[in-house]
């Protein structure tokens, strides 16, 4: 393990601040630090292939009908629930090829669409708005987070809210050790000061409701409260 990364300066894919720092080098691969956005990253040259990560995606057992893994959706279907009007319409970003999220969902009144660019390619879904997006363990797989998320504001209504859940990172000196490092396809690290800076970005409010889950509103517009008339 090293603190250096040799070769040129990445732009930190969050918040593209021009000025990340070698953070560490482990099992091959470098990993940068933003100190803007507190984000941690895998040069450009050092993310997956398509193929690489489809081949590691199969290997997921995440079956709608496993009551474990419908319990570990519940942190963030539980109190995105709380928060949605009754029949909202939703969009599981990210669904993968066993979308559970979106069935709990659809199970409580809720209309769900999908997209995934490997597993539901379906562009259609992207060009419609809706109440909710949830992105359950997508976000560390992003290649360009900072569009993504510009995306993501654009796939959301005035009002409407966007689920998040990925493992935060934590204390440095457990980084190289940390299992959701050694996945191939994690390539951006959050932590939640990383989260509230992009909401901050985008105007939404910001709350994190339980560990690695993160909820971020999107304002509606002000009210026009002057009075009618002459």
């Amino acid at each position: 393990m090293s603190l250096h990364a040799p070769g040129p300066v990445p732009a930190c894919p969050v918040c593209l601040d021009a000025a990340p720092r070698p953070f560490m080098h482990v099992d091959g691969r470098d990993y940068w630090r933003c100190d803007a956005c507190e984000a941690t990253f895998v040069p450009p040259a050092q993310r997956p292939t398509v193929a690489v990560e489809r081949a590691e995606y199969l290997l997921h057992r995440n079956a709608p009908d496993d009551p474990g893994y419908l319990r570990f959706l519940a942190r963030l279907a539980d109190p995105l629930l709380q928060r949605l009007p009754p029949a909202a319409e939703g969009l599981d970003y990210g669904c993968g090829p066993g979308p559970a999220l979106a069935a709990v969902l659809r199970a409580a009144g809720h209309r769900v669409a999908l997209y995934d660019p490997l597993f539901a390619p379906d562009t259609a879904a992207l060009a419609r708005s809706y109440d909710f997006v949830t992105c359950t363990e997508v976000v560390e797989h992003f290649h360009d987070p900072a569009a993504e998320f510009v995306r993501l504001d654009a796939l959301l209504r005035p009002g409407g809210w966007l689920g998040v859940m990925t493992c935060f990172q934590t204390e440095d000196a457990r980084f190289a050790g940390w299992h959701y490092r050694r996945d191939p396809t994690h390539v951006v690290f959050y932590r939640e000061r990383t989260f509230r800076h992009i909401a901050q970005r985008f105007g939404w409010h910001c709350e994190v409701p339980c560990k690695d889950v993160v909820l971020m509103h999107k304002p509606p517009p002000a009210h026009d409260c002057r009075p009618c008339g002459p």
